[in-house]
């Protein structure tokens, strides 16, 4: 047997630029945009008629970016015509505060930063002041120390709040926030709901039989290890840590515990359908080498959470400073307990916890046996079972794996 263990809002920037119609981006005069037109469609193999509509264009249709000669008049924001986005060459600069440019946001070629501020300045409605009478010279330092000039400068670069309603809506802050949450619930529910699952077949009745009887055996066993607890060296009740008889006593009463403990293995073991068939080598070296971890099961299956305990025969319960007290290294009791306890917390019950010690009696890749076919054979039918019972006891746990099955 293999070892045991235990949104934000989606941003609409990118979906929300309003677009130029030159390829090569701003020109000084009508006649520099014709003469751009003319050589564009040339090498480009426009036919003669198509080239005569492109210069028969009225002048009104031509939209001029402003320049020195050309200036905008204030207060009149830059209108592009529409048409796909110019191709970014990726050294392009935020008309607004000179950052690198992310693309075209509300109109303007701008970056995320001042994107994402217009935005929110604008559904907000906010108003801001300037010490500086209005006067700031915007840069990538002075974006972050006046807002004012800064929200002046989007517009005057020519950010439209007209194009930011369009896309989004003029949401107030209040319904921003309240669609930002009923996003992450809807994410939240669909990973946290689980998927349907499929109806499991009951168990086979030959497999609700085996399972039946294993608990019984298993119940059997316990049952003689209480009949005789009479005969176990008792506890001793003095607390004088430098009595060596003390010392020896409580010794003597684990080593007893633990016999106890190896016999109900044996005698569990030799009911089991198929054990007695083996060779008598074979069932000793099944038995030597799988006694400590079957130990270790029934210990995890007696431990108790609440008062950090392993209950022997009913009675008997001892913590770690009751180990430590019989000898034992705390070493070898922090593993026991930390075991125990990661078992525990996977809430098994008596017929998993006896499929368990039957497959783990049954394991072929123990030293020193010689029949692994036979033992095989014999494991398959309770490792098939306990495949069965978890996936109709507990459907939406993942399985647990055993010998390379899921």
């Amino acid at each position: 047997m293999s070892t045991l263990s235990t949104t934000d809002i989606t941003d609409v920037s990118h979906g929300d630029s309003l677009c130029c119609a030159s390829e090569e981006g701003p020109s000084a005069a009508t006649a520099e945009v014709k003469q751009e037109t003319l050589s564009q469609t040339a090498s480009y193999g426009t036919s003669h008629n198509e080239l005569n509509d492109t210069l028969l264009m009225e002048p009104s249709d031509i939209k001029m970016y402003p320049t020195e000669d050309t200036p905008a008049r204030e207060g009149q924001p830059v209108k592009r015509k529409k048409g796909p986005a110019p191709k970014m060459l990726g050294n392009e600069v935020c008309s607004v505060c000179g950052d690198k440019a992310s693309g075209f946001h509300y109109n303007v070629l701008s970056c995320e930063g001042c994107k994402g501020f217009f935005r929110r300045s604008v559904i907000k409605g906010a108003q801001y002041s300037c010490k500086n009478l209005g006067r700031c010279e915007m840069d990538m330092y002075m974006r972050r120390k006046c807002q004012q000039c800064r929200l002046r400068k989007c517009r005057e670069a020519g950010m439209l709040e007209q194009s930011l309603s369009s896309l989004i809506g003029v949401l107030s802050e209040e319904q921003i926030r309240l669609k930002k949450m009923k996003k992450q619930e809807e994410s939240t529910s669909a990973v946290a709901a689980p998927s349907p699952v499929p109806e499991m077949p009951p168990l086979a009745p030959e497999q609700q039989e085996m399972i039946e009887k294993l608990v019984a055996m298993q119940k059997q066993c316990n049952k003689r290890s209480f009949l005789d607890r009479p005969k176990v060296t008792p506890w001793p009740l003095s607390q004088d840590p430098l009595n060596r008889e003390v010392r020896q006593q409580r010794f003597a009463h684990f080593t007893e515990l633990a016999i106890m403990s190896v016999q109900e293995i044996v005698d569990f073991a030799k009911q089991l359908p198929g054990f007695l068939e083996l060779t008598r080598e074979d069932q000793i070296a099944l038995l030597k080498t799988s006694t400590i971890e079957i130990m270790l099961l029934e210990t995890s299956r007696r431990y108790n959470p609440a008062i950090e305990s392993i209950t022997f025969l009913k009675d008997f319960s001892y913590n770690k400073e009751d180990f430590a007290k019989a000898g034992l290294q705390l070493e070898f009791i922090n593993p026991i307990f930390e075991f125990s306890k990661g078992m525990n917390d996977l809430h098994l019950d008596e017929a998993e916890y006896a499929l368990l010690i039957a497959i783990n009696i049954f394991s072929a890749d123990r030293p020193n046996v010689q029949d692994h076919e036979l033992v095989e054979r014999l494991q398959q039918p309770y490792v098939d079972a306990l495949h069965s019972y978890i996936r109709i006891k507990r459907p939406n746990v993942s399985m647990i794996h055993l010998r390379g099955q899921t």
